[in-house]
């Protein structure tokens, strides 16, 4: 390994560190508390982002499920064409878009707006078209991407996974959900061996 290499690499764990402790500045009790209730009362939540955003998006509706949240990412290619049907009045619709500006979600807004489908956009832009469109917007902070060019989607994704990871946590608790159901719907891996052998 090059030494540049390695004096990239041991920045990453100190740049991301960075951000996810940065990120705490910009915790909102008050969004965070709006978005936990929007997703604690749907039927149902679609998850939808390009690019990285899109795959940790995914990563959202996996964990969702895994409380008994039913969702499901809605990819941006197929929203237009039919998919937001999985969404009812009444069902959340979460964007993740870094810029809030990304061009192949404006139009899956408007359907989700027109069909009474509330909206949470997750973006550092707090003025972009996600961002006003939302019922409930929160902020995303990345100081900068681990890749010399500060380029690559790397500490935003970290940066998006952790506000993730906060609703999940919150949901948890607002529910009321039990690790006895996860040990039901879990079963499979060393997760479902360890929660159904006690």
């Amino acid at each position: 390994m090059k030494k540049e290499s390695l004096e990239q690499a041991k920045q990453v764990y100190a740049i991301e560190a960075e951000c996810i402790q940065q990120m705490a500045n910009y915790f909102d009790e008050e969004a965070f508390s709006k978005a936990a209730e929007l997703l604690k009362n749907a039927d149902r939540i679609g998850t939808c982002g390009c690019g990285h955003s899109g795959i940790i998006c995914q990563h959202f509706s996996h964990l969702l499920c895994c409380i008994e949240q039913p969702s499901r990412f809605i990819s941006p290619a197929e929203a237009p064409h039919g998919a937001t049907g999985f969404l009812q009045k009444g069902d959340v619709m979460i964007f993740a878009s870094r810029g809030g500006k990304t061009k192949e979600l404006l139009p899956i807004l408007d359907i989700c707006k027109t069909n009474g489908v509330k909206v949470i956009t997750v973006t550092e832009n707090l003025e972009s078209p996600l961002a006003q469109g939302a019922d409930v917007i929160l902020k995303q902070f990345v100081n900068r991407e681990t890749d010399k060019y500060n380029s690559q989607g790397t500490t935003s994704s970290t940066a998006l996974a952790v506000i993730f990871h906060i609703l999940q946590t919150i949901l948890i608790e607002e529910t009321g959900f039990k690790n006895e159901q996860f040990a039901v719907i879990h079963p499979g891996g060393a997760v479902g061996e360890r929660l159904n052998n006690h």
